[in-house]
């Protein structure tokens, strides 16, 4: 079993990025699935995704895994965005929505 190096929270489009760089037969079958997965489901760019991630921590004052789970989802209305807000159990202003409404936006 390989030891853990780093562990850090990534969005769908940065696991594509990083299984597409292993060829397909030497991966195993939880590889397979997930790339599988990934491949279908992903629809932008993992530069993006970064990008949107990076500017929703420093502009939004979110956490890591509250970006991500934001890239992954990229909610399109303000209803939709607070749904997923709501259960992170601390209040975002309705400006800081917005921000971050107008940073998905701009990057998808």
């Amino acid at each position: 079993m390989e030891e853990v190096k780093k562990k850090q929270a990534i969005s769908l489009s940065e696991v594509k990025e990083i299984l597409g760089k292993v060829d397909v037969e030497e991966m195993d079958q939880i590889q397979r699935w997930t790339y599988d997965y990934v491949s279908k489901f992903v629809s932008i760019e993992s530069k993006d995704a970064k990008e949107m991630k990076k500017r929703l921590i420093k502009e939004c004052e979110l956490t890591e895994d509250e970006a991500v789970e934001i890239v992954n989802i990229r909610p399109t209305s303000l209803a939709e965005l607070r749904s997923f807000t709501f259960g992170w159990k601390k209040l975002i202003l309705a400006e800081t929505l917005e921000k971050m409404l107008k940073i998905i936006k701009e990057h998808s």
